[in-house]
Parts: structure tokens; C-alpha cells; sequence
């Protein structure tokens, strides 16, 4: 859930015509599956219209919460053709991205950082729009010909495009109840892109849903996010308050955090059809060493260059050094080890009232109350950020 910027490519020329689409859907599935995709599907662009009407009441009911980038322009989300006129098949692909362990193992450790899956290796943003560009390079090169032109846009996950509807349309997998999507084939571990050209392709069969009965992913939810199933209020999800919240984590969501500073994967990871589910073969996007388990304390020690040296080419680094501070300093306060109250300490000093404030936090969980009120006497004499000083006043 980035900063959105439609990420697309114009792309025409001449090429070799190929009249037989059939045929020409076959060798796409081929050069995409050798340019590293694992899955691939194709869809029209008017598929989508309940899925529309259900974004369109999430939108109203305020679950997107800060999330404006949503709520714009809605009419080039709940229909590719609001977004390009011209487009006439969509093309859905999936990288796999399956962890080679389990990715819930770590919430054991609270003294450890938490930080899903997707994140502890290279942004799949820039490697997937990569081979978008290629294939659609590709595409055009072998469809046109001198009577006709091929026209494509390139999207990944960065332009108003409801991506997961889209895939289930193509036949990539199927809209879980946590909203995610979940494939018989990788379990909930794909990222997608999507290709829209004017081309007019051979369709696939839209997947059906095989939730059934199951409510694992919602039930595992630590802070009850969703309020029915297929229903996200992302105010109340982790991922969402860890990453795309800008202020202060709301109190009542703070003890449920837990050591994840970074996302969350329990709805994802409770899917039984991750059984199915295989580890991802792109080195890239294999979780780094540090990144797997690092520890709180040495987390809470990173300025702004270290911190931004360690998370170089990840999307973890697009937080910031105060919000990511201020991930770890929750994760610190629910450690239960007093031995981090001396990192959580430190940090009162620090320059940002976000970070000071997650501090405060922190220690009222760890020190003890005649400790936490001595301190409090000092800091607030010293202290004139209204927000840091509400943390203080709460934490009594």
C-alpha cells in the first residue's frame, strides 16, 4: 500500500503479425513464464463490477482510513476502461513470493522484530514492473504488424487498478475472506501485475471461491480487522496502522501489535491452502539474513543513514526512520524484557515527538510505576510537544 503513482509504459511498434490469438495467448503464457512469472491469466475489462460496488461501499464506510490515494478518482478503479478507454483484455500475472519458513515462528521471539514476508527481501515493485516492460516490449514486437498496432499499459500495484478482482477474473486465484488472494497453486503468496492492451485476447474462466466454511484468517486477526468476512476495516490493520498510519498508533492496538514492525502475515499465513504453497525461486525477493529475525535492541539504535543502509532497495525504507522507530519502540514495550527500557529510555531524547511519544509508551509497559512516575516528573518539565506530553498524562 504505497505512495500511488501510476506506473505505466506506452508502448508501440512494428512487429510480426500472428492472426491466430490462440496461439499467441499460448506463447505469451510461454515468455512470461520464462521471464519469471508463475502464473498467468486474461480477463476482460468489464468483469469487475461487483467488485467495484464493494469497493465503492468500503470507500463510504471509512475503512480505507488515511488512505486517500483510494477514494480519488474511483471510476478508474472500478473499471479498467475508466482508467484507459482503450483497453480491451487485461493481462493478470503472479510472481511467487512463498516463504521457505513460517513466517509466524518469529511472533515467538519478542525480543526479535516482526516483519512480513514481503519485506525482508529486494521491492517487488521494481523487479515485477521490470518484466512487465519486457513482456509488453514482447507483446507488441509479436502481435503487430503494418495493418494493425498493439497498445499497452504496464501496472504494478502503483495506479488505480483493483488488481486482486482482476486476478481472480483471469483465473489466477480467488478473493479469500481476509480479501487477500489465494491460489490452489501458491497458496497466498503471489504479487501481481497487471498488462492492459488493446489487443483482443482469448479469455480465462473466472476461479471460484474455496474459502468454504473456513474462517482461519479471520479468527487469527489480532486486532479484529475484519468486521464480516470478505469486509476489511483497514483502521484496525496492523499492516495498515504499521505502515500507512503517519501519526501515533491508536492505544487500544498497541498491546495486539505485538514485536510486527512491519506489516503482518497472520491472515495470510493461516490459510490452509498455503499447504499447497511452494518457497519462491526469485533470489531477490528471498529474505535478507538481517532482515529475518533482527533484534529490537539494535533496531532502536539506527539513525537515519543506518537505518536507510539497511533497508536499501526494500519498501521498508519508504516509512521513514521516525515511523520505523516508532514500530520498534511498541515492539519494545511488548517484549516484556526490562532490559530494553534502557533503548526505550534513550529515545525520550530523540528528536522526533513520534518517537519520544512511542517511548513513553514503552517504558510504562517495562519499568516500574515509582521509576515511570520519576521519570515523568523530569521529562515533562522539559518537554513542550502536546502530543508527547498526552502520552505521559496516559501512561499514569
Amino acid at each position: 500500500m504505497a505512495g500511488r503513482r501510476a506506473g505505466l509504459a506506452d508502448l508501440r511498434g512494428p512487429g510480426f503479425l500472428n492472426s491466430d490469438p490462440t496461439e499467441l495467448k499460448a506463447a505469451l503464457a510461454r515468455e512470461a513464464h520464462a521471464l519469471g512469472f508463475d502464473c498467468i491469466g486474461i480477463t476482460e475489462p468489464g468483469t469487475i463490477q461487483k467488485a467495484g460496488a464493494h469497493f465503492l461501499e468500503f470507500i463510504a464506510s471509512g475503512g480505507h482510513g488515511d488512505m486517500d490515494w483510494l477514494a480519488a478518482q474511483p471510476e478508474r478503479r472500478v473499471d479498467p476502461r475508466g482508467l484507459w478507454a482503450d483497453v480491451r483484455s487485461v493481462i493478470m500475472l503472479g510472481v511467487n513470493y512463498g516463504p521457505g519458513s513460517d513466517p509466524l515462528a518469529i511472533l515467538k521471539q519478542p525480543t526479535r522484530a516482526a516483519i512480513s514476508v514481503y519485506a525482508q527481501g529486494d521491492d517487488y515493485h521494481d523487479l515485477i514492473k521490470k518484466r512487465l516492460k519486457a513482456l509488453a516490449r514482447w507483446l507488441v514486437a509479436t502481435a503487430t504488424s503494418e495493418m494493425k498496432t498493439c497498445e499497452v499499459k504496464v501496472f504494478v500495484d502503483t495506479a488505480a487498478v483493483m488488481e486482486k478482482p482482476l486476478a481472480q477474473a483471469a483465473h489466477l486465484g480467488w478473493q479469500g475472506k481476509h480479501t487477500n488472494l489465494v491460489s490452489r497453486e501458491f497458496g497466498s503468496w503471489l504479487f501481481l501485475g497487471a498488462i492492459y492492451t488493446t489487443l483482443e485476447l482469448p479469455r480465462d474462466d473466472a476461479e471460484i471461491d474455496h474459502c468454504g466454511s473456513c474462517r482461519a484468517c479471520l479468527d487469527i486477526c489480532p486486532t479484529s480487522a475484519f468486521p464480516a468476512p470478505y469486509r476489511l476495516d483497514a483502521r484496525r490493520c496492523i499492516s495498515y496502522l504499521t505502515i500507512e498510519n503517519k501519526g501515533p498508533i491508536p492505544r487500544e492496538f498497541r498491546k495486539a501489535i505485538g514485536n510486527r514492525i512491519y506489516g503482518c502475515d497472520d491472515c495470510l499465513a493461516a490459510c490452509p491452502w498455503n499447504k499447497f504453497a511452494q518457497q519462491g525461486r526469485e533470489a531477490k525477493l528471498a529474505a535478507r539474513d538481517e532482515l529475518r529475525a533482527p533484534g529490537l535492541a539494535e533496531l532502536s539504535r539506527l539513525d537515519d543513514a543506518a537505518f536507510r543502509a539497511l533497508f536499501t532497495k526494500s519498501p521498508v525504507k519508504r516509512i521513514g526512520r521516525d515511523r520505523f522507530l516508532r514500530n520498534v519502540l511498541i515492539a519494545i514495550g511488548n517484549s516484556g524484557d526490562a532490559a530494553l527500557a534502557e533503548d526505550a529510555r534513550r529515545l525520550l531524547e530523540d528528536q522526533s515527538p513520534m518517537v519520544r511519544g512511542a517511548a513513553v509508551w514503552a517504558l510504562g509497559q517495562l519499568v516500574e510505576p515509582g521509576e515511570f512516575v520519576a521519570m515523568k516528573s523530569a521529562a515533562l518539565a522539559a518537554e513542550n510537544d502536546e502530543s508527547v506530553r498526552e502520552e505521559w498524562f496516559a501512561a499514569s
